[in-house]
C-alpha cells in the first residue's frame, strides 16, 4: 500500500524527464546516429538550412525593409536633423577651409556673402538630398541582398552556436516546459491512486 503512493513521485518524474528528453531532442543528436536502421537527428540540426531561409525571408521582407529604412532616411524630420551639422560644417568650408585654399578669393567674401552663400547651398542640399538617399538606398539595396545575407550567416552557425542562442532566448521557457511535465505527472499520478483506492 505504501508502494501505492510513490505512483504521484514516479509520475512526476517521468513527466520531467520525457519533457526534458523531448527538448534536449531539439538540439541532440547534432550528427546523425543510425540505431537499428532509423536515423536519429535533433530537429534544429536537421531543420537549419530550412529555419535560415526562413529567417532569412522574414527579416528581409518584415523586420529590415529597405522601404522602410529609406522612408526614415528621406523623411523631412530626419533630414532637418542634419542640416545643422551641414550648416556648421559649410560654415568652417567658407571660413576656414576656403580662405586657405584660395586666400585671394576669401579676402573678397564678407560675413554677410558667407551667410547668403550658407543659405543658398542649405536650401539646394535641403532639396536633393531626399533624391541622392533615395538613389543611394535603391543601389545599396542591388548590392546588398538581406535575405541572402542572414540565410548565410545562420546557415554557417555550428550546432553548439545554434544551441546557445535558442537557449539564451528560451532557457526560462524550456525550464517552465520541464517544470509543467512534472506537475502534470504529479497529478496524474494522484488521480491514478484515488482511482486506485476507490475502485
Amino acid at each position: 500500500m505504501k508502494l501505492l503512493y510513490l505512483i504521484p513521485v514516479i509520475s512526476a518524474f517521468i513527466g520531467w524527464f520525457t519533457n526534458w528528453i523531448a527538448i534536449k531532442m531539439l538540439f541532440h543528436p547534432k550528427n546523425p546516429i543510425n540505431i537499428l536502421g532509423i536515423t536519429f537527428i535533433g530537429i534544429f540540426p536537421k531543420r537549419q538550412a530550412q529555419f535560415a531561409e526562413k529567417l532569412g525571408k522574414l527579416v528581409s521582407a518584415e523586420l529590415l525593409s529597405f522601404n522602410d529604412i529609406e522612408s526614415k532616411i528621406t523623411n523631412t524630420d530626419n533630414i532637418d536633423q542634419l542640416m545643422p551639422q551641414i550648416d556648421a560644417h559649410i560654415d568652417h568650408f567658407l571660413r576656414v577651409k576656403l580662405a586657405d585654399q584660395m586666400p585671394v578669393i576669401s579676402m573678397f567674401i564678407g560675413d554677410k556673402t558667407i551667410q547668403q552663400m550658407k543659405s543658398v547651398f542649405m536650401t539646394e542640399l535641403k532639396e536633393i538630398f531626399p533624391g541622392i538617399m533615395k538613389s543611394y538606398m535603391g543601389n545599396l539595396q542591388k548590392d546588398l541582398d538581406l535575405e541572402k545575407i542572414v540565410v548565410e550567416k545562420v546557415k554557417g552557425f555550428s550546432s553548439d552556436k545554434l544551441e546557445q542562442i535558442l537557449n539564451d532566448i528560451m532557457s526560462k521557457e524550456f525550464r517552465f516546459v520541464e517544470i509543467i511535465g512534472g506537475v502534470l505527472g504529479f497529478i496524474i499520478g494522484i488521480v491514478q491512486v484515488i482511482l486506485t483506492l476507490v475502485s
